[in-house]
């Protein structure tokens, strides 16, 4: 830890009176306990000094506490050693320092000017964790446990050492999206344990949506009996036995959400609630229709993208939303309370008659002013019963009262512009910050959105422009990240997307900037890892797997074997069938092989541990006459806004994975060897199109269908290259919902048959489905 370990120091030099106390009391008999030797902190602390010898910690190690924080700290230590360790210390006692002991103690004169820090100290006889307030204990009682969780087993020896440590920003944040899929208050409550394990201290809790109103409001019940519930699209909202439709519904009562207030308030997190308008408002519009632009009803939204409903702006409607803030703010005692505000598009209030005859009631000149004119009707009623609105950067559209904070998204250029009109903001940019993007290229990363925020991404993001002028930097409250589910129907995919990048995150909002480092912050990692384990935290795989790609010339049997670790760690390999290890062959270079290749790789952290199970690579000539989809390549300038999306089908269980690009579905095989290829065998499969795309709607092309149902279109020499295939698609897929189409390539027009982009596309508009390509495979003559 180069940047904040300072070189070890005599215990008596570490300078609380506390120290010489305890360094004055003599060690307890050394006994065989596991060492820690170098702490492996995350996030990293401000200033950590380490000294010599060590202090043994067992089950007999008494817990002292001062008074009621003292007390919850040291229950807050003694359960995460417990879980982590099997550790069971006996309940702490009243009193402060005593020989032999951990005390955690009030001390006003700690971090007095960051009312969240803490010192700890670990001497040879007795541990002693000091904060200014309960805040700063827990803090400290979570470092305390990290550095008992790095050991194994119920007793370990820990390093003498002194930690001065505060966060760099008062904003900690994650958003999640409970709207578009539901999660269980035991799994909100595993959320906010994960979030105070990394410190973090706010958690944005996204709760209405187009396909989803999730939070019980008693004054308007079909909130959640009506925009609770919204039938899936496709195979996923019918019943395969009956035909009938099996709606998603889920919200949360209001004596679950003072549940979980009250939890995360046990745990120092403020839980800030979104209800959101002027767009994203489907849900509530279906419940009310009244409350819309239109005068058609709407059912609650089963598609994921821009929606253009929206609430209108009479007085009834902000009477309504009023009445829904009112029991928001007596649910939430949190000073903040979002408000949305993204995404509104305008096409209905332009529309509008009635609207635009509002608007001309209210002197307001055009629909940008009328969404300023909507935040400032909430920003006033909320500012009246004690609360702060936040919102997303587009409520800086057309003006925004002074008080409002802004969470930037769009990048840091809202967050700057609002910092320099005197607003406060969150930096919350969807290039870094965005967790349901993927963390990986690897193959087994779950859907999502397939353009990549990685870890190191994370880690490196600066809260702080440096374009921003240092008199406005105080406004600069802090970051989130955030994590929307519209492909996250499980919460093991959940828990894939947030970890490990909920650690970069956690040492970006804590730690100083002197103190992050990402190679250091890589080694401790592993540790990290472990930690994860203990609490039964099932963190993403991908980002610890040894990759592979493999380039095989089928007909004269070579294979060239390139391996790599997203993160760059180490990686060790087999080609007998066995499971590597630390003494295996490390990986240097490409491997030039015979086929038939059979390889096992991992990669390892610096102790010999493997960092995930081993990958198996097994490829023969067959195998290399096949690619599936996630093999195959996106077509250039035609193939935008690539998704990886979830089949809807069956109704339960595991569904099929497909990288699509939704504007214009195109797969590309780079360099197909068709030297003695005369056909091609292609699994196609189709799934519900259900995507509101607004705006971006005239970017969604087709190429013309010549028959009933469309067809499948093969080129060489890539997607404007010679049309080598045309084949004609069913009306319908298999009982499977695949069907196996039987491609003859015309080859004639190739410059060269030996290697070739093959390029695969779907004729006609199919919505509301579409098909995708499943796999492609080459048939020899």
């Amino acid at each position: 830890m180069p940047v904040r370990l300072i070189p070890r120091l005599p215990a008596v030099a570490l300078g609380l009176a506390a120290a010489t106390l305890l360094a004055a009391c003599a060690p307890r008999p050394q006994r065989p306990h596991e060492v820690v030797v170098a702490p492996a902190l995350i996030p990293a602390p401000a200033r950590l000094v380490a000294g010599d010898g060590g202090f043994d910690l067992d089950a007999a190690t008494p817990l002292y506490a001062d008074g009621l924080a003292g007390q919850q700290a040291a229950h807050r230590f003694a359960a995460l050693a417990a879980a982590s360790n099997g550790l069971r210390l006996a309940a702490p006692r009243a009193g402060g320092p005593t020989p032999g002991a951990i005390a955690f103690v009030r001390d006003p004169a700690v971090s007095s000017e960051a009312p969240e820090g803490y010192a700890l100290e670990i001497a040879p006889s007795g541990i002693v964790v000091r904060a200014a307030d309960a805040r700063g204990l827990f803090h400290g009682a979570t470092t305390l446990w990290q550095l008992v969780a790095q050991a194994q087993g119920e007793a370990m020896t820990l390093p003498v050492l002194r930690i001065e440590d505060a966060p760099r920003f008062g904003w900690r944040g994650l958003m999640l999206d409970s709207a578009r899929h539901f999660q269980s208050v035991d799994e909100i409550k595993r959320v906010l344990d994960a979030m105070a394990m990394h410190k973090l201290n706010v958690f944005h809790w996204h709760l209405t949506d187009d396909q989803g109103w999730r939070i019980e409001i008693k004054r308007y019940p079909r909130l959640t009996e009506i925009g609770g519930c919204r039938i899936p699209a496709g195979d996923g909202g019918i019943d395969p036995a009956t035909g009938a439709p099996v709606p998603y519904c889920g919200y949360y009562t209001q004596d679950q959400i003072r549940e979980i207030v009250a939890y995360a308030a046990a745990l120092h997190i403020e839980v800030v609630p979104e209800i959101n308008g002027p767009g994203h408002a489907q849900a509530a519009v279906s419940a009310y229709p009244e409350l819309g632009v239109l005068d058609t009803p709407v059912p609650v939204l089963a598609e994921w993208g821009v929606n253009r409903t929206l609430f209108n702006v009479e007085e009834s409607t902000f009477t309504f939303l009023e009445n829904v803030l009112a029991e928001v703010v007596d649910l939430f005692p949190g000073r903040y309370v979002h408000v949305g505000g993204d995404e509104a598009v305008k096409d209905q209030w332009q529309a509008s008659p009635r609207v635009q005859q509002r608007m001309r009631e209210l002197g307001v000149r055009d629909e940008a002013q009328l969404q300023s004119h909507f935040i400032g009707r909430m920003e006033r009623y909320l500012s009246t019963h004690g609360r702060r609105l936040i919102g997303w950067d587009e409520i800086l559209e057309g003006g925004l009262p002074p008080e409002a904070t802004v969470m930037s998204w769009r990048g840091i250029e809202g967050g700057i512009a609002a910092a320099a009109l005197g607003h406060d903001v969150v930096m919350s940019p969807v290039s870094d910050l965005y967790l349901d993007y993927l963390q990986t290229d690897a193959p087994g990363e779950p859907p999502g959105r397939p353009s990549m925020v990685t870890l190191e991404q994370v880690y490196t993001f600066e809260p702080v422009p440096a374009a921003l002028p240092a008199a406005q930097r105080h406004h600069i409250l802090g970051v989130q990240a955030n994590m929307w589910t519209e492909h996250t129907r499980s919460f093991a995919r959940l828990q894939h997307h947030l970890f490990p990048r909920m650690a970069a995150l956690a040492e970006t909002a804590w730690s100083p900037v002197e103190a992050r480092d990402y190679a250091d912050f890589l080694a401790r990692l592993p540790v990290q890892l472990r930690r994860y384990r203990a609490l039964d935290i099932a963190y993403a795989q991908t980002p610890f797997q040894a990759l592979a790609t493999i380039d095989g010339d089928r007909r004269d049997g070579s294979a060239r074997v390139t391996l790599r670790n997203p993160l760059g760690y180490p990686i060790h390999y087999t080609l007998n069938g066995r499971v590597p290890h630390a003494g295996s062959p490390r990986y240097t270079a490409p491997l030039d092989l015979r086929l038939p290749v059979q390889l096992r790789a991992a990669a390892f952290a610096a102790d010999g541990t493997p960092l995930a199970p081993a990958t198996t690579h097994a490829v023969d000539a067959t195998s290399l006459l096949t690619r599936r989809n996630a093999e195959l390549a996106v077509c250039p300038d035609v193939g935008r806004l690539l998704l990886r999306l979830e089949d809807d089908g069956p109704l339960t269980g595991e569904r099929a994975i497909f990288n699509v690009t939704i504007f214009h579905p195109c797969w590309l095989w780079p360099a197909a060897d068709l030297g003695d290829i005369d056909r091609l065998t292609v699994r196609a499969g189709r799934m519900p199109y259900a995507f509101q795309l607004a705006h971006d709607e005239p970017q969604r092309t087709f190429l013309p269908a010549r028959s009933a149902h469309g067809e499948l279109q093969v080129q060489g020499e890539g997607c404007a290259g010679p049309v080598l295939a045309t084949v004609p698609l069913p009306a319908a897929p298999d009982a499977d919902g695949f069907v196996s189409l039987d491609v003859p390539l015309d080859t004639a027009a190739l410059a060269s048959r030996r290697a070739t982009d093959l390029c695969l596309r779907f004729t006609g508009d199919t919505r509301p489905t579409m098909w995708v390509v499943d796999a492609v495979t080459l048939q020899p003559r």
